[in-house]
């Protein structure tokens, strides 16, 4: 095999095949790209055994061929070299070796043969249809931050992605939880999805996606079975094993009955939490919300370290109330809005309270409360 390559294509193809490579395995193959050449691309093929990512790119393949190499390495040294290098990739299969050059820079590679390559059963999609990239983003990016990273409740180690009932008609609803917070985040059903089954994609492939979905008008593939889903761009292809468990039944826990309102500036809110909660042990970071007439005062108390305090004006004309919550998590979901305002509904100072962006009902956040 022999290939010329600019050195940004090959940048970007390495960057996202690396990343899917597990640092630490026993089993040396996995540590490497798969290079495949042949007419006039070349395709990098990356696995951890759970996720697979296949990015296609254009060369010019002098010789057509395949061979495998550290991932790693090589993303490293294409890295370190100058922008706009032209590169070349030779594989010689009698050495065991691959040649990188670029300019004056030889590098050489020992490879593993392509033989030794695991490569994901391609398995019989239920459903196959296309979304737009900002759909998917938002459904992803504005559910991920509550994904659970307890190992034990496996299940909820991902965003779960199903059609749902929403506002009299269908929808695409994302939903992750930790049990601590939610997050449902709904989008138009896609043509072709309604019959698609219910499944939890995993935290990790979650991140790999995110690298898919920047240019907003593409549209992106999505195949999805039992056990896998793909997501598929012209060059990119993204296949993951799903969570095999049970996502619990997450409508019991959104509030349906909650009746106090405040509504506050999302920004504003957002910065005075971070500020008083500056003051508190990281361990519990609790903050209090006084809620009054139209005014709302954070408050944080931690004995050992001091104390702060911030008014903020809001709309609010119901009965007073005092609620504490983990910091944390209140500044994860004020930074989910992308509108002006937040509104939170409250029922009592015990009851998990729910958020949303303005009147919008498609994004949807629930957050339990904490003593303080």
């Amino acid at each position: 095999m022999k290939i010329s390559i600019e050195r940004g294509t090959l940048l970007k193809a390495v960057a996202q095949a690396q990343s899917v490579v597990e640092r630490r395995n026993t089993i040396p193959i996995l540590a490497n790209v798969l290079i495949e050449a042949e007419g006039d691309s070349v395709q990098f093929r990356a696995t951890d055994l759970d996720i697979e990512v296949v990015d296609k790119a254009p060369a010019q393949v002098e010789r057509a061929g395949a061979t495998t190499v550290a991932a790693t390495t090589l993303h490293e040294i294409v890295r370190k070299l100058p922008d706009g290098a032209l590169v070349t990739l030779t594989a010689d299969a009698a050495t065991g070796r691959l040649a990188v050059e670029a300019g004056r820079s030889n590098f050489s590679l020992a490879t593993l043969p392509r033989e030794d390559f695991p490569v994901m059963a391609s398995s019989e999609y239920h459903s196959n249809f296309a979304a737009k990239a900002a759909v998917l983003r938002r459904l992803f990016d504005k559910s991920k931050f509550a994904i659970s990273t307890e190992e034990t409740r496996y299940y909820l180690n991902g965003v779960y992605l199903h059609v749902s009932s929403a506002n009299g008609g269908k929808a695409l609803r994302a939903v992750a939880t930790d049990g601590h917070r939610l997050a449902r985040i709904d989008a138009e059903l896609p043509l072709g999805a309604e019959d698609m089954p219910g499944v939890i994609v995993p935290r990790k492939t979650v991140g790999e996606l995110r690298k898919l979905l920047d240019d907003d008008d593409m549209d992106i593939a999505v195949s999805i079975s039992e056990t896998k889903v793909r997501f598929a761009t012209p060059n990119i292809t993204l296949t993951s094993k799903v969570i095999d468990g049970t996502f619990p039944d997450y409508t019991r826990v959104i509030p349906a009955g909650n009746t106090r309102r405040l509504e506050v500036d999302a920004v504003e809110f957002a910065q005075a939490v971070d500020r008083v909660a500056t003051v508190s042990s990281e361990r519990s970071r609790a903050v209090k919300l006084q809620l009054e007439e139209d005014r709302l005062i954070l408050s944080v108390n931690a004995p050992d370290s001091g104390a702060a305090e911030e008014e903020l004006a809001v709309a609010y004309n119901d009965e007073r109330l005092e609620i504490g919550f983990n910091a944390k998590y209140l500044l994860e979901i004020a930074n989910q809005v992308d509108r002006e305002n937040a509104v939170f509904m409250f029922n009592s100072s015990g009851d998990p309270t729910l958020m949303r962006e303005g009147n919008d009902e498609s994004a949807v956040y629930v957050v339990m409360p904490m003593r303080v």
